[in-house]
């Protein structure tokens, strides 16, 4: 019942929320309730990692019970090494979300109750998600998903909000709509032989057709491109993050955004580990462009918020480089690149949040300067910023690497045309960083304070990892590495021998002799 108790308690506390009478500014006890019940789940999140065997490469804290027999949909949960990473990710961020946001301006003071409770609904379904064995059951978890979301953006974002709600709901939608396809298709071969399943377990021992297997692959994948999101299903993004708040946005680029390449591996390779094979070129190219693309368009944005959307489509793009590379090396690279890019995505959503809520606008040229008023923010904006570029010596730099150097050994071209991401990264971090940051005080920046004592402990957590991780990530790599190898001995990829200098070995010796 771990999963059940975890998954329910956030949902609990949304509903507590949602029937909690409203008060007016500053409503501390909606905020409390909501801290409280992010904070009571993040323990409940370190339960679950201790009953979690770190040597086992299967599912665990299985749970199953018959939901609606005649479609063969269960009620059905485990983790594995991957699913247990990024559900403690979301509970990681959830409650430094809600501590930075108490301070967010809303419509109006009466709204603290939906907004903190919408957060709340977004974490739990993302857990489920996570969580979900069953396909019908994912599906379910998945689509339901953008309601808090649509709603976060629509009711609580900035001015374009209706437009990029409207905007997000629709591309979401079109992909869901795709993969119901392929879930009905499912069905349809599962029944076969009179007992339909949705379960990860029997989908996975189907026996398809080639064309058939494609096809269902197509559904799911569309809908996970979408999610990711990949270049150019990707153009929802910058929209949203735009218009959302920054609490908003952490929460949908870092962890809803995450359930599109964790359905990747757990649903496509796992299902359909053929038609990824042969998809695999086409996801690749367009990963690497989707890396090369996003730091392009990064670099000539003047709205942060816009900049940092762009930067994680490129990150996205090196997380599916390494997942249909289908090395280990790459593979557990990409996994943790999703728990490190939340990490460093979700403390720059938030500082530069800080900075636009106290200047009044998110438009670079309006800055400058800063660091002479605001050290700490400053400060904070720096790691944040060069974890995104990944520095060696911080978090997202050993995901980074291990993505390219598996790629390297599957498809050398795409694995030096990615490495130019890297460079790209570093451009676009650094060039907001000088012009924010560096210079001459602007003109209309005197009233930007520094970071409040709240402010600083929510951003403290995702620092403290950011670097922790940077020189230690064993910890999460013992995790993630059985399941990973688990996954690559299904789709039948074993990782490809060392390339050794044949043609030295092979060369004469003076004597005539090899």
């Amino acid at each position: 019942m771990t999963l059940t108790i975890l998954a329910a308690t956030p949902i609990i506390g949304a509903l507590l929320l949602a029937f909690l009478p409203r008060e007016a500014a500053p409503n501390m006890r909606a905020k409390t309730v909501a801290l409280g019940v992010a904070l009571i789940t993040l323990v409940l999140s370190f339960v679950m990692m201790a009953q979690f065997d770190r040597g086992e490469s299967g599912y665990q804290l299985t749970e199953k019970h018959t939901w609606i027999k005649a479609f063969g949909a269960y009620y059905s949960l485990g983790v594995n090494g991957i699913g247990v990473t990024l559900i403690l990710l979301t509970t990681i961020l959830t409650p430094i979300v809600i501590l930075a946001a108490w301070g967010d301006r809303l419509p109006d003071a009466k709204s603290t109750n939906a907004y903190f409770a919408w957060m709340l609904a977004v974490e739990g379904l993302a857990i489920g998600a996570f969580a979900a064995t069953d396909a019908f059951l994912f599906y379910v978890l998945f689509e339901a998903t953008l309601i808090p979301l649509y709603f976060l953006i629509g009711t609580f974002g900035g001015p374009n909000r209706s437009y990029a709600a409207v905007k997000f709901l629709i591309y979401n939608l079109v992909g869901g709509l795709l993969m119901l396809a392929s879930i009905v298709g499912l069905y349809v071969v599962s029944s076969k032989d009179g007992s339909p399943s949705y379960l990860l377990s029997d989908l996975q021992n189907l026996d398809f057709s080639t064309n058939t297997e494609r096809l269902l692959f197509l559904g799911f994948m569309a809908a996970f491109a979408i999610k990711a999101p990949l270049w150019p299903l990707h153009t929802w993004l910058p929209d949203a993050a735009g218009s959302a708040t920054p609490g908003t946005s952490v929460l949908m680029v870092s962890v809803i955004d995450k359930i599109g390449t964790f359905g990747m591996i757990r649903w496509c390779l796992g299902i359909f580990p053929g038609a990824s094979d042969w998809a695999s070129p086409v996801v690749i190219t367009l990963a690497v462009i989707s890396i090369l693309y996003g730091a392009l368009l990064a670099i000539g944005q003047d709205d942060i918020r816009r900049l940092i959307a762009f930067t994680s489509v490129s990150h996205f793009g090196f997380i599916i480089l390494g997942i249909f590379a289908f090395t280990s090396t790459s593979m557990a690279g990409s996994t943790l690149y999703m728990f490190n890019h939340g990490l460093s995505t979700a403390a720059l959503f938030l500082v530069t949040g800080m900075m636009i809520a106290r200047r009044g606008s998110a438009r670079i040229s309006d800055f400058g300067g800063v660091q002479k008023i605001a050290p700490i923010m400053s400060g904070v904006l720096l790691v944040a910023g060069l974890s995104s570029l990944s520095l060696p010596g911080l978090a997202p730099f050993v995901s980074e690497f291990l993505v390219l150097a598996g790629t390297f050994t599957r498809s050398v071209p795409a694995a030096v045309l990615a490495t130019l991401g890297i460079v790209l990264a570093a451009l676009y971090i650094l060039i907001m960083y000088q012009r924010t940051m560096t210079g001459p005080l602007k003109v209309g920046n005197e009233g930007v304070v520094d970071l409040e004592p709240r402010e600083i402990a929510s951003l403290t957590p995702a620092l403290v990892l950011i670097i922790g991780l940077g020189f230690f990530p064993q910890p999460l790599l013992n995790v993630i590495n059985p399941a990973i190898d688990d996954v690559v001995s299904h789709i039948g990829k074993g990782d490809p021998a060392p390339r050794t200098p044949t043609s030295i070995d092979s060369a004469p010796t003076e004597g005539g002799s090899k």
